[in-house]
């Protein structure tokens, strides 16, 4: 069976507004769509769904995230627009808050408005 279907990611928020500027003024997302539901974004063509709701409880886990070609100018940029990066204390991160997977891929966490986990990752170069 071949696949034709459209990926589609949903995350929720309780902070719209704030939702709305960090998307798209932090991340560059371009909204397609803003109603008392959700905001819609598009990410490289990827729609990205942001459900608004009465009460968000963030997870303990990434729900989006993003390849990236060099890790270290993304978090530049975004260290620059206000975006702090997550520490785990299980993880051996480096003092940007890059943590090397044991097969090289780099990986940076941050959080929305909401407290949504989101990340960066640089695949290792072969």
């Amino acid at each position: 069976m071949t696949n034709h279907r459209q990926p589609l990611s949903f995350i929720s928020t309780d902070v719209p507004d704030a939702a709305q500027a960090f998307y798209c003024d932090v991340l560059g997302l371009e909204l397609l769509e803003a109603s008392p539901f959700a905001l819609v974004f598009s990410d490289q063509g990827h729609m990205l769904r942001v459900q608004i709701v009465a009460e968000h409880v963030p997870v303990s886990y990434t729900v989006h995230g993003w390849l990236v070609s060099n890790i270290s100018d993304e978090m530049f940029e975004l260290t620059s627009k206000g975006v702090e990066f997550l520490r785990f204390e299980e993880l051996p991160q480096d003092e940007h808050g890059v943590w090397t997977t044991p097969d090289q891929h780099k990986i940076a966490w941050f959080c929305d408005p909401s407290r949504n986990i989101l990340s960066l990752t640089q695949m290792r170069s072969e």
